[in-house]
């Protein structure tokens, strides 16, 4: 049996968390990740396995901790005001001070991301659709991917140094695509 821990385990994910929102995964190197963690490599492996397995799991802290907003505005009763709080949930974490600026699940692993952006956006809208809280003629899958660029646009933008006041301007923009035609 090993030795216990010596650090705090929350305290050294979420530097880690905030090294990949940083730099990325590629970018993280584990000189960076072990110096913001406070801890040596063995630690990092017995604690969190490898920098894949340490990346999973700040992705999960990310999800669950600053990005929580995510799954709250999907579950709000109408679909537009679920987009529109989704949209400033973002633009509001992404120009936190004190975070990094940009999204960590898009600047770490963008290729993945728009997917799993799109497919929840989506399964939101056909709900909204069965729902009867749904414009006629509208489709869920051509809305949830357009939604799911703005996010990724608003992300590229923040990650560039763009104002939350800007940000906030291309919400309103995008939420005037919300087609108004209802049954």
């Amino acid at each position: 049996m090993g030795r216990p821990l010596s650090f705090d385990v929350d305290q050294a994910l979420d530097a880690a968390m905030h090294v990949f929102w940083r730099q990325g995964y590629e970018g993280a190197s584990l000189e960076d990740l072990t110096a913001a963690m406070g801890i040596n490599r063995p630690s990092l492996y017995a604690a969190f396995g490898d920098k894949k397995a340490l990346f999973a799991k700040a992705l999960d802290r990310y999800a669950n901790g600053p990005a929580a907003y995510v799954g709250q505005a999907l579950a709000e009763p109408v679909a537009r005001t679920a987009m529109e709080k989704l949209l400033r949930g973002a633009v509001e974490l992404m120009t936190r001070p004190g975070n990094p600026p940009g999204c960590l699940m898009m600047r770490a692993a963008p290729e993945s991301r728009p997917v799993k952006h799109d497919i929840a956006l989506r399964r939101r809208l056909e709900r909204a659709r069965n729902e009867e809280d749904w414009p006629l003629g509208a489709s869920p899958a051509g809305l949830a991917r357009y939604f799911t660029i703005v996010l990724r646009g608003l992300a590229v933008e923040a990650a560039g140094g763009a104002s939350r006041r800007n940000l906030l301007q291309a919400v309103e923009t995008a939420m005037r695509v919300w087609p108004v035609a209802t049954r």
